[in-house]
């Protein structure tokens, strides 16, 4: 009786340490320096797919800390963008920063909250952002759902406007610097992969 209960302490402080829910704990420190680079496209240039007229608008890479997913199956977004990431990098990427900050995602939204802010207000608005994938072949694809909060990604791709026949668009954010409606980034994702 004695051994099980000693399996059964240990089970549970390895699940504790894989983050639980399947979250992948890192620990305190900065796991991401660098922020996001933009790069300006010489010519731009249209191209279809899944049936959307797809423009790219700057080429786009990150490396960050993913603090939280979120699939989506349902509004025409869905059809292109099945899952977005809110990211993080800078203190943004520090679990003893992110442990006192409440992070959650719906409906196309990132929401964040705090009791006592950890590092300043604009530190959290502007080292933290949704993004809304769009993988551009099936194995980004894979990746993608494979991820899990908690992880230091790497992905590269472009920033792009979305048009549909009907008029209907959808485009990313230029800038890491905005908030609220409109700022997240919308990004056609050609490479990804889990770091840590």
């Amino acid at each position: 009786m004695k051994k099980l209960l000693i399996i059964a302490i240990v089970v549970a402080a390895l699940w504790k340490l894989s983050g639980g829910n399947g979250s992948v704990v890192l620990g305190p420190g900065v796991k991401v320096a660098e922020a996001p680079v933009q790069t300006d496209l010489q010519e731009t240039g249209s191209f279809h797919h899944k049936g959307f007229q797809i423009t790219p608008l700057a080429e786009f890479k990150l490396k960050g800390k993913i603090l939280s997913r979120e699939n989506y199956s349902f509004g025409r977004e869905s059809e292109l963008s099945p899952i977005d990431l809110a990211l993080g990098w800078g203190p943004m990427s520090d679990e003893a920063v992110l442990d006192k900050i409440d992070i959650s995602q719906s409906g196309r939204w990132y929401r964040w909250k705090v009791k006592d802010f950890p590092i300043p207000r604009k530190a959290i608005e502007t080292q933290s952002a949704n993004m809304h994938m769009i993988p551009a072949n099936d194995l980004v694809e894979d990746l993608l759902e494979a991820s899990k909060q908690g992880q230091i990604i790497e992905l590269s791709g472009y920033l792009i406007r979305v048009d549909a026949d009907d008029g209907w668009s959808w485009q990313s954010s230029m800038t890491r610097n905005d908030t609220g409606a409109k700022a997240c980034e919308l990004i056609l994702v050609q490479s990804f992969q889990v770091i840590h």
